[in-house]
């Protein structure tokens, strides 16, 4: 009876293992929304410099230009994500990385327990939304005090939650 309990127990303990493909597939989606952030970029410098060659001016051509850029640097920050939900999944489920303690910049990748992952998750999801915040905001117009007032409210919101989520760190 002991030999079935631990061969069970091995095959539950080997089962850990199907956290590869969460961590694969997270790095494959964070390497292609790098990639995609990376040819967005390139296409925003290229019309930049059509534009300027061209002697032309779109209307809302600097609002389009900042919009598509910080559309890029979402998308950065969205690879990240998954870059260190990947890394923080194969350290809690696999094993350490030990190429990573070697390295001086691991520390940002250094995830001991779930709640680490998840309050480096939570971070990295909560500039995320900053960004998305701005992005979207930079095409809005403002047609009533209202409307600049809630502008003004929403930033004070989102600069207490940076500054609340900052204050623990400290």
């Amino acid at each position: 009876m002991k030999w079935l309990e631990e061969s069970f127990e091995n095959l539950l303990w080997s089962t850990r293992f199907f956290v590869l493909l969460a961590v694969i597939f997270n790095m494959v989606g964070g390497i292609a929304l790098f990639i995609v952030a990376s040819v967005d970029i390139w296409h925003v410098a290229a019309l930049v410099g059509d534009t300027y060659l061209n002697g032309l001016h779109p209307v809302d051509f600097h609002e389009d230009i900042v919009s598509d850029l910080i559309g890029a640097i979402d998308l950065y920050l969205m690879a990240i994500v998954l870059f260190i939900f990947g890394f923080g999944l194969y350290e809690l489920f696999i094993s350490e990385i030990d190429i990573a303690k070697r390295s001086a910049a691991s520390r940002i990748l250094e995830i001991h327990t779930l709640d680490e992952l998840k309050d480096k998750l939570a971070k990295v999801i909560i500039m995320v939304l900053i960004v998305s915040f701005f992005k979207r905001v930079m095409h809005l117009r403002y047609e009533s005090p209202y409307e600049m007032l809630a502008f003004a409210g929403s930033i004070l919101f989102l600069s207490l939650a940076f500054y609340f989520m900052h204050k623990g760190e400290h």
